[in-house]
């Protein structure tokens, strides 16, 4: 049985492999996004285009009218989150592919998790079988063997 575990957030992704159920955490890989460490202002991006409203403006002034952003506003960072989200499927596509893996494990914090989740392929999403959303990416390889539990290795892809 070849499963893997995939530890990540905004910043880093740590990617290992399980030999056995209790087995040590072997890391694989880990990618890491020095961009999610800036501040919104650090990012070169323009505001989306503007558009103005054609009907009349009930003020009175002349030649006012009232006019609205063409699109909603993603803040940059949350643009950086989507495309390090998108390094990370392409690594699990490339290693399940590769490795052939059977199983996989995520371990995300919630709203990254949901963000991972957007952008998996569906033969990816077709392996995993546990998602856990805590963020411990930063916590020792212990900690995180300590969230999993004998019956994550053994259950069935969602």
């Amino acid at each position: 049985m070849n499963v893997h575990v995939v530890v990540a957030d905004q910043s880093e992704a740590r990617f290992y492999a399980v030999e056995h159920a209790v087995g040590p955490l072997q890391l694989t890989a880990r990618l890491t996004d020095p961009k999610a460490h800036l501040h919104d202002r650090d990012f070169n991006s323009d505001r989306p285009g503007r558009a103005f409203d054609h009907g009349p403006i009930r003020t009175g002034r002349r030649g006012a009218s009232g006019h609205h952003g063409t699109e909603g506003e993603r803040r940059p960072r949350e643009h950086e989150a989507l495309l390090f989200a998108r390094q990370i499927a392409a690594a699990l596509e490339q290693s399940q592919r590769d490795a052939h893996i059977d199983r996989l494990i995520l371990i995300a914090g919630p709203h990254f998790l949901g963000v991972l989740r957007q952008v998996l392929s569906p033969a990816v999403r077709a392996i995993v079988s546990e998602e856990i959303p805590k963020d411990l990416v930063h916590e020792p390889e212990s900690a995180v063997l300590s969230h999993l539990s004998p019956e994550s290795f053994h259950r069935q892809p969602l």
